[in-house]
């Protein structure tokens, strides 16, 4: 008695079956719905550079407070940068704490450049007094300066 020879994982005689199924991974089929007919919002506008530099510089001195990061050379070598931006970036630290509320809060970038950069507040950070900041700040944003004495 000779048999047909067997193909591999198949039995004598047997006729391959192709079936369809439908997979619903959770939730994906609602945020599909979802994109189609939700308007995408338009780009308000970037925020400034400086201001996301001042947030880090927040953020330097939080993990250096924690004990994160014990010295700022550490957070240079973390972070891919030398120490000397690491330093430019914290000495954006030294402005008065209402100069540093208002580069915070700066008005987005609608487009170009933007109209305070990190170099710009470099001398106002050297400058020790804060009512000095203040006038050099007014004095360099074209506002009418308080009080200050020249």
């Amino acid at each position: 008695m000779t048999s047909a020879p067997k193909q591999a994982g198949r039995a004598t005689g047997s006729v391959p079956i192709t079936t369809t199924a439908r997979f619903v991974v959770p939730g994906r089929e609602r945020a599909a719905a979802l994109s189609e007919h939700a308007p995408q919002p338009v780009s308000p506008g970037r925020v400034p550079r400086v201001a996301r530099l001042m947030a880090l510089a927040i953020r330097f001195d939080a993990l250096l407070r924690e004990g994160a990061v014990s010295t700022q050379a550490e957070l240079a070598a973390v972070g891919h940068v030398t120490r000397a931006r690491v330093t430019q970036i914290m000495n954006l630290l030294h402005l008065a704490p209402d100069l540093q509320e208002a580069v915070l809060h700066l008005p987005l970038v609608q487009s170009g450049r933007d109209p305070i950069t990190e170099h710009d507040l470099r001398p106002i950070c050297a400058l020790v007094d804060w009512d000095d900041q203040r006038c050099a700040w007014f004095a360099g944003l074209g506002s009418p300066a308080k009080t200050c004495q020249s």
